[in-house]
């Protein structure tokens, strides 16, 4: 009776475990975003693109239309359960290099920089027919050429 009683009380004491190791919290963070010690080294107006990529590694996007300016992009995100990620922390390092390739200007973005932007909810419409899923199961029935087969 004592024997069941134990293993009754560890096996509850493990699913509570279980239970409240699903609810914790996971915190990724993705990104490259270089420390203070690499930025240090880095001085406007007397590194080139290349010093620069060697001591922060490639940037994490460049502009569409300029060359010239690069980013470096963090974010982390906190994750709780099943729920929906939550960004917890995101930082932008922005280099803007003259058409030399010198550092003219940096400058640091954190979320407070951020703008939600409003996705357009129009579809392009398609050419052609709808046609339902009976339609597409049973349509083919008596459409082949005998014509087409492969002779034996």
């Amino acid at each position: 009776m004592a024997v069941r009683r134990i293993t009754n009380t560890g096996l509850a004491g493990l699913a509570a475990c279980l239970v409240l190791t699903a609810c914790a919290a996971r915190v990724d963070s993705r990104g490259n975003l270089p420390d203070g010690e690499a930025l240090a080294r880095i001085k406007i107006g007397e590194v080139s693109k290349m010093e620069v990529q060697e001591v922060l590694g490639s940037p994490s996007s460049v502009a569409a239309f300029n060359d010239n300016e690069w980013y470096y992009i963090s974010k982390r995100t906190e994750t709780v359960a099943f729920y929906r990620p939550k960004v917890v922390e995101s930082k932008i390092l922005v280099l803007r290099f003259d058409r030399a390739g010198v550092l003219k200007e940096m400058e640091t973005l954190d979320q407070s920089d951020s703008r939600d932007v409003d996705l357009v909810k129009r579809e392009t419409a398609t050419a052609g027919n709808e046609i339902t899923v009976l339609q597409q199961l049973f349509g083919n029935f008596g459409r082949f050429n005998k014509d087409a087969l492969p002779k034996k």
